[in-house]
Parts: structure tokens; C-alpha cells; sequence
């Protein structure tokens, strides 16, 4: 055997320590039974739709009246189907959005679909909608809000958790609450009661797992669908702190073309550096947003906009098989259908996420590795031509992995390295190209403590 499988994890681990003190503190942080069931279910969608949608902005002005909601109708149908078609398990509608518009029949508020010539709960539909076809329905509710006047004094958190509330008690179970810290330069200097409003949603919807300012789910960062080399999951608390994450939010109209620009794949976030100078961890990972289109609300001006299934399927890979979550934006236009040009992108994307463990080779589940299983090595009984593999950990146990290297085997014997990286965690994708081989290996070059492997998965 090559002497460089032999460097790995069970013998020099690189040159760190295997298991101390501080490695037992890293993998001592592990998800709860919420961030697991989200491991088991990365790919999910956001439906932006409502007041802008009608009026053709992408942030409203908070000086609209229902009248402005024209909207007569809309196919709820069509959308959960086709969303469904991309292989995406839910979807998170953009119930109020910054304009304060709600897209339910709130008892709250007169600024509601209730007082508009639409005639429905947008919500209801929607989530009915989701659950006849067994996807997953989430809520945002967009804390800054433009109309609504008790904006900036106590009354407001009053206002939002009745609003909350009507959300997580009349539409059935919700698997995500999504907030977001965008707020206009001009909005009033108020600090929302973020406790209290998770404090409700435990209470009120106990499985549903809480972003972007919330404690179960943290923003990658940017709105381009960009993700870091290493996208660890076990993170500085300090992360979980709502400002920090308001401050780096759209603060205006124009700057979403800038966040999808921005950059972090520099940007260290939990490496043994990082956690051995902050003293509280948690388990904090990664959602990554992005839109179909270049704004988040239908614009026909933006039709030609829409992503290639080669590029969604790139986001994806680099997302969900990036150890992320994805929240892939698909707006509604005004007619209340999604636009043909992205139903023909959403069910090209389904076709190629299929095609990835569509034709397996061998699945494997190693589990908790011992000082024998150093390097992993499989044979084959005759010649693929493999076009993926899939790493997941069991991150029941945290995530450990940390410096891996895959390998196959030539039908000559002699091995090829198809692929370096860092960290595996949830899930890893790694593009193969049909190369033909008779084997493969995966060599764990660096872990925290013992490796344990949920499954790997070998595809033609």
C-alpha cells in the first residue's frame, strides 16, 4: 500500500492532538433533535410574495394601502408542485414582509388580505397546499415593519407575537420560523424582544427550528449562495447574537445585488484556532439564501435573470453538499403562478439532484471508526464509471472530521486523488465525472477523536 494512506487520522492526525481535553469539549457539542431532523431534509424553498409583488417593488414603502394589493387570485397548487419537482421538502412564505402587509386574515391589523378584494387567507391556501402534498410549511415574519405605527415602542412586540401566534396556531405544524435583521437607515432605533418571541415559538411550535436571528440556524453570510472551504457547525455562541447578524442584513433597497457578491470563503468560523479562544460553543449551522432570479419578488424586467439548472445545481452541491442547508427563493408572479422560465429551471434542477445516488455503486456505513480503519478502501467487481460520492458523518457525535482525502482506483490499479478537503459534517458531495475505476478510498487525514461515519455512498 501507498505509505501516503498511512498518514491519517489513527497515526499522526496530522499533527494534532487526537483526543484531550479541548477536543472532548469540541465534540461535546452536538445538534438537537430539531437540527437533526433539518440534517435530514437540507433543501428547501422561500416564496416571496405579496404587496410587492402587486405593486412591482422589491422593498415596499410602508405607504400602501390594501387597495394596492390588486391581486385576485392565486394557484397554490402549482406552486407546492412544482417546488416539489425541484426536490425541495418545504417552503417558508413570506407572510408580512417589511411593508407590513399580511398575507393572512389577522385579527390584528386592518392592513391584511382580510380587507383586501383578494378573497382568501394566502396562508391557509398555502399551507393547506403544502400539507395535502406532504411538504413542510414555514412562516417569515418580517420583524421591522414600515406601516404598522406602534413600530418602535413596547406595543410593537405585543403586535408581532399576536401576529406570531395567529401563525403557529392556525395553519398546522411549522418546520422553520425565518427572521431576518433587515431594517431601512431611516427606521426608528427600536430593539425587538427577541427572547420572548422564541421564548413563543418553543411553546407554540416546539419542532420548528428557528433563522436567521434565531438560535437554531445561522446565515452563511451573503445572498449569492457562496459558501466557506470549511463550513463548520460547531461555532463560537457568540454567533447566535441576533445584532451581529442585523448588522451585516440588507439595510436598504439596492444593496441586495451587493450581498450576492459578497464573498466569505476566507472567513474561519469554527476551527480548533477559533474554539480554543471562546470558552462557549454551540452547534449553529449553516442556511444558504438565495433567489431563483436577481431580486426576491417577481419582476418580468428580471426574466432573464433566472438561474440555469446547471447553476442552481452548482448552489446546490456547494450547499447542501457543503454540509448547509439550502433556502432556494422562487417568487410568485402577480398572476399567482410561478413563471414558466423558473418551473422549467426548478424541474431540470429535481432531474439533476436525482441524478446524483439515482445509480449507485455500493452504500456504505462504516459508523464509529477504530485505529484499524485509518484509511477506508472498497472494491469494486467490475469497471465504473463514478460520477459521485456522498460522505455523510453521524453528526449525532458532532462533527469531527476535519482534513479528508478520496482516492480511486484505476482499472491499472494505481490510485488517483479525486479530491482534498476539510470538513465533511452533514453531507458532502464530491463531483466525480464518470472517471472509470475499479475501487476507491477515503483517507481521514485529521479528526476530533475517533471518526463516525453515517454512510458512504459510491454513485455511477
Amino acid at each position: 500500500m501507498n505509505i501516503v494512506f498511512e498518514k491519517n487520522w489513527s497515526t499522526d492526525n496530522n499533527g494534532v492532538p487526537l483526543l484531550d481535553s479541548e477536543v472532548e469539549r469540541y465534540i461535546s457539542v452536538t445538534p438537537n433533535e430539531n437540527q437533526l431532523r433539518l440534517a435530514e431534509k437540507p433543501f428547501y424553498c422561500f416564496i416571496h410574495f405579496g404587496m410587492n409583488t402587486a405593486t412591482a417593488r422589491e422593498w415596499g414603502t410602508g405607504a400602501e394601502s390594501v387597495k394596492d394589493f390588486t391581486i385576485k387570485s392565486i394557484d397554490a397548487r402549482q406552486w407546492v408542485s412544482v417546488i416539489k419537482q425541484s426536490g425541495a421538502t418545504g417552503i417558508i412564505l413570506t407572510c408580512k414582509h417589511h411593508d407590513g402587509f399580511c398575507l393572512w386574515e389577522s385579527d390584528y391589523t386592518d392592513f391584511s388580505v382580510k380587507y383586501s378584494d383578494f378573497n382568501g387567507d394566502i396562508v391557509k391556501m398555502l399551507s393547506d397546499e403544502c400539507h395535502r402534498q406532504n411538504m413542510d410549511f414555514g412562516v417569515y415574519l418580517s420583524p421591522w415593519d414600515m406601516h404598522d405605527k406602534r413600530y418602535g415602542t413596547s406595543a410593537y412586540n405585543d403586535y408581532f407575537c399576536n401576529q406570531l401566534t395567529e401563525l403557529l396556531t392556525n395553519y398546522g405544524e411549522v418546520f422553520e420560523v425565518w427572521f431576518d435583521g433587515a431594517k431601512g437607515k431611516d427606521a426608528v432605533d427600536f430593539d425587538y424582544d427577541w427572547q420572548r418571541y422564541f421564548d413563543l415559538i418553543h411553546k407554540l411550535q416546539p419542532k420548528a427550528n428557528m433563522a436567521i436571528c434565531g438560535p437554531d440556524i445561522r446565515w452563511v453570510g451573503n445572498e449569492g449562495g457562496k459558501t466557506r472551504k470549511s463550513e463548520y457547525s460547531v461555532v463560537p455562541r457568540s454567533l447566535r447574537d441576533a445584532e451581529g447578524v442585523m448588522e451585516k442584513s440588507q439595510q436598504d433597497e439596492s444593496q441586495a445585488a451587493e450581498l450576492q457578491n459578497y464573498k466569505s470563503t476566507d472567513e474561519d468560523l469554527g476551527s480548533r484556532a477559533v474554539l480554543s479562544k471562546n470558552s462557549s460553543l454551540c452547534w449553529y449551522p449553516a442556511e444558504v439564501d438565495v433567489s431563483i432570479r436577481r431580486g426576491w419578488f417577481h419582476s418580468k424586467n428580471e426574466n432573464i435573470t433566472v438561474k440555469s439548472p446547471k447553476k442552481l445545481f452548482n448552489i446546490y452541491v456547494n450547499s447542501v453538499g457543503n454540509n448547509c442547508t439550502l433556502l432556494l427563493n422562487v417568487p410568485p408572479n402577480a398572476s399567482g403562478v410561478i413563471d414558466k422560465r423558473d418551473v422549467k429551471a426548478l424541474r431540470l434542477l429535481g432531474e439533476k439532484i436525482n441524478g446524483i445516488t439515482s445509480s449507485p455503486i455500493a452504500v456504505y456505513n462504516p459508523g464509529e471508526l477504530s485505529a484499524n480503519d485509518g484509511y477506508l478502501e472498497y472494491s469494486f467487481d467490475s469497471v465504473k464509471k463514478m460520477r459521485y460520492a456522498v460522505i455523510e458523518e453521524d453528526i449525532a457525535h458532532s462533527q469531527r472530521i476535519e482534513l479528508f482525502d478520496f482516492y480511486i482506483k484505476k482499472p491499472n490499479g494505481k490510485y488517483i486523488k479525486m479530491y482534498s478537503g476539510t470538513v465533511i459534517g452533514s453531507k458532502k458531495i464530491i463531483p466525480i465525472k464518470g472517471k472509470k475505476c475499479i475501487g476507491a478510498c477515503l483517507v481521514i487525514r485529521q479528526s476530533r477523536s475517533n471518526p463516525v461515519i453515517k454512510s458512504i455512498g459510491l454513485y455511477e
